[in-house]
C-alpha cells in the first residue's frame, strides 16, 4: 500500500488553513455525492463525467470476462498488441505497459502505443511486429477521433494483405462509447469484439475502466492485483470524514493551495522504474486544471539540478518505489534533502510494489477534482483543445484544394535565446516535438532541458506532437500565459500513407504542427518554430550549444 510524507516548511499554515476551509463546506462529502456545484452551477461535462469516483469497485465485475477474452486471444496465437489512440484512450494503459510491465517479466503480449502520426513513428511500430498476430486497440472514446481513425486505416489494410479481407476483423477490437461511429465500424467490418464504456467517465479518468485494462488485460497484467490498491485508496478517499484524513483530498489541497501561493510548477521526481507515471499525470493536471488563464503545470522527467537552479514556483512530489536502491533513486532522495533545506515544499509518495500503481491513478484523480475547487477551474472539460483542431482542419481542406500545405513560419535559434534573455520568475519553456521518439532524440531533449533550467532558473516541460495536443495543448493555450513554446519539426525522409484518405501520415502530422502553432500565436503566445535539419538529436544538441 502507498504511503506518504509531505515536508511544506513555511506553507504549512495557508494548507492547514485551506484544509479547514473545505472541511467546513463539507467539499469531500459534496464530492463523494457527486455534487456538481462544487465547480460551476452548470452540470455540462461534470454530471455526467463522475463516474470514476466508484470505478474501481464496480469495475470488479468486468475482471473474469476480460481474463477469458485474454486467455482466448493468446490461445490463438496472438502475442502483439497495438493500441491506437490518443490522449486518455491511450496515456494511462501506457503507463501501465511501462510501470507494470518493466517489472513484470511474464507478460503474455508485447503491447506498442501507437499515439502520434509522424510518419516514422508509424513506420517502427509497423516493423516491430506480425499483423497476422496482433490484436489491435482502436481505443476513443467518441469514436470520431482523427488519429486512430487513421491509424486504423493504416492496419487494417496491412492485416487484409496478410490474412485476407474476409478474416482481419479478428485482428481488431473496439473500446468506446455507448453508440459511436466506432461501435458501428466494428459491427460493420467484423471486429472480434466492441468493449462499451461507462460514458459517464471523461477520458483522463478513464485509466481504470475498459478504456485502461482492455489492453492491461491482453498485455497479461494481474487486473485484480491492479484494482486492490485502486479500491483501498478508493475507501479511503471516500469514507474519511476530513480533508487530513483523505488521502487523495489532502494531496489536492496541497496542490491547489500551494498554486495559489504562486507555487504551479507540480514537478514530479519519480523512482526509475515508475517514471512513465509523468506521462499521465501530465495530462490529468494539465488539461484538467490548464484553462481560463489558470493552472498547474506538471513537470515531469525533468533532469534534477542544484536548488538554486529554481524559483520559488516549484512543488516537488516524489513518487518512489520502496525498494528502489538505484543509485539515481538514492541520488534523487538526497537531491530532495536539499530541496527542503532551500525552502521548497516536497512531497513523498511512497509505493510497496509496481501494483499499487492503482491507488496512485485514483489519488492522482481524486486530487485533481480537489484542486480544481479550489482554484475555481472546471477540471471536467477541454474547451481549448478545439481550437487547433479547427485550425488543422482548414489546413488539410487547404491542401486538399491547392495539393500542399500552407508554408509553416519557422524562426531562427536566435529567436529562442532571445525570448529566454527575456524570461521572468515563474516562466516555463515547454518543448514540443514533432519528431519520432528515438533514444537519441529523447537524450538530446534532457540536455536541452537541463541547460535551460540552470542558465535562466525556470521549470521545462517536453512533449511529443500529436500526442501533447490531446494533454498539455490544452494548458498551452487555456492555462497562464507564462509559457514559452519551442516547436521542433522536421522534414520526413519516408511518409506513410493512409489508405483511402486524401492524405499520408506526414501530411497530416505537419498539418497539426502548424495548425498548433497558428493556435498558440493566434492566442498571442510566446513561441518559437524550428525547422530541424538532418539528424534531430544532433540539431538539438547544436540548439543546446547556442544556448
Amino acid at each position: 500500500m502507498t504511503t506518504d510524507r509531505y515536508h511544506l516548511g513555511a506553507y504549512a499554515a495557508a494548507v492547514s488553513l485551506m484544509a479547514s476551509r473545505l472541511d467546513a463546506e463539507h467539499v469531500t462529502a459534496r464530492l463523494n455525492a457527486h455534487d456538481h456545484t462544487l465547480w460551476s452551477s452548470d452540470p455540462t461535462e461534470i454530471s455526467d463525467r463522475l463516474a470514476w469516483l466508484t470505478l474501481p469497485a464496480d469495475i470488479r465485475t468486468e475482471v473474469d470476462d476480460l481474463r477469458r477474452f485474454a486467455d482466448a486471444a493468446h490461445a490463438e496465437g496472438y502475442r502483439h498488441v497495438v493500441l491506437l489512440g490518443m490522449g486518455g484512450s491511450s496515456l494511462g494503459p501506457e503507463v501501465i505497459r511501462q510501470v507494470v510491465g518493466s517489472s513484470n517479466g511474464d507478460l503474455r503480449a508485447d503491447m506498442f502505443t501507437l499515439d502520434s502520426t509522424v510518419p516514422a513513428w508509424v513506420a517502427a511500430t509497423t516493423a516491430a511486429i506480425d499483423p497476422a498476430c496482433t490484436i489491435f486497440a482502436v481505443s476513443s472514446k467518441s469514436g470520431t477521433t482523427t488519429e486512430p481513425l487513421a491509424f486504423y486505416a493504416h492496419f487494417r489494410h496491412l492485416v487484409e494483405s496478410t490474412v485476407g479481407a474476409e478474416n482481419a476483423g479478428r485482428n481488431f477490437i473496439a473500446v468506446t462509447d455507448p453508440g459511436t461511429p466506432l461501435v458501428s465500424l466494428g459491427q460493420n467490418t467484423g471486429f472480434r469484439r466492441a468493449f462499451i464504456n461507462d460514458p459517464d467517465i471523461g477520458g483522463r479518468y478513464s485509466v481504470l475502466s475498459y478504456f485502461g485494462l482492455v489492453p492491461a488485460a491482453l498485455m497479461g497484467v494481474d487486473l485484480s492485483r491492479l484494482l486492490d490498491p485502486a479500491e483501498r485508496m478508493q475507501q479511503a478517499c471516500t469514507a474519511a470524514g476530513t480533508v487530513s484524513a483523505n488521502p487523495g483530498a489532502w494531496l489536492g489541497t496541497v496542490i491547489g493551495a500551494l498554486a495559489a501561493e504562486g507555487r504551479d510548477k507540480l514537478t514530479l521526481v519519480a523512482s526509475p522504474r515508475i517514471a512513465g507515471f509523468g506521462l499521465w499525470v501530465e495530462q490529468l493536471l494539465a488539461e484538467s486544471t490548464g484553462k481560463s488563464g489558470a493552472g498547474i503545470i506538471p513537470v515531469a522527467s525533468e533532469p534534477l539540478g542544484s536548488p538554486e537552479h529554481y524559483g520559488a514556483d516549484r512543488f516537488f512530489v516524489q513518487l518512489r518505489l520502496t525498494d528502489d536502491d538505484s543509485e539515481e533513486a538514492l541520488a534523487a532522495d538526497r537531491m530532495l534533502e536539499e530541496f527542503k533545506k532551500a525552502g521548497h515544499p516536497v512531497a513523498r509518495l511512497e509505493m510497496s510494489d509496481a501494483y499499487d500503481l492503482g491507488a496512485e491513478f485514483y489519488r492522482w484523480e481524486y486530487a485533481t477534482a480537489i484542486a480544481g475547487h479550489i482554484l475555481g477551474i472546471h477540471p471536467f472539460d477541454q474547451p481549448d483543445v478545439q481550437g487547433a483542431k479547427d485550425r488543422t482542419v482548414s489546413v488539410l481542406d487547404r491542401y486538399q484544394g491547392e495539393g500542399q500545405l500552407p508554408k509553416l513560419h519557422t524562426d531562427e535559434p536566435a529567436a529562442l535565446v532571445h525570448l529566454l534573455d527575456q524570461s521572468a520568475a515563474g516562466d516555463y519553456l515547454a518543448v514540443m516535438a514533432y519528431l519520432h521518439d528515438s533514444p537519441g532524440t529523447a537524450d538530446a531533449i534532457q540536455e536541452l532541458r537541463r541547460s535551460v533550467m540552470k542558465r535562466y532558473g525556470i521549470a521545462t516541460t517536453a512533449g511529443y506532437g500529436p500526442r501533447f495536443l490531446h494533454s498539455t495543448g490544452q494548458l498551452h493555450k487555456g492555462g497562464p500565459n507564462s509559457g514559452i513554446y519551442l516547436q521542433l519539426t522536421q522534414r520526413h525522409s519516408a511518409d506513410v500513407p493512409i489508405p483511402d484518405w486524401p492524405f499520408s501520415f506526414g501530411v497530416l502530422a505537419d498539418a497539426q504542427a502548424l495548425g498548433d502553432i497558428q493556435a498558440l500565436r493566434g492566442l498571442g503566445r510566446r513561441t518559437v518554430s524550428l525547422r530541424l535539419e538532418g539528424d534531430p538529436a544532433a540539431a538539438i544538441r547544436h540548439l543546446t550549444q547556442t544556448l
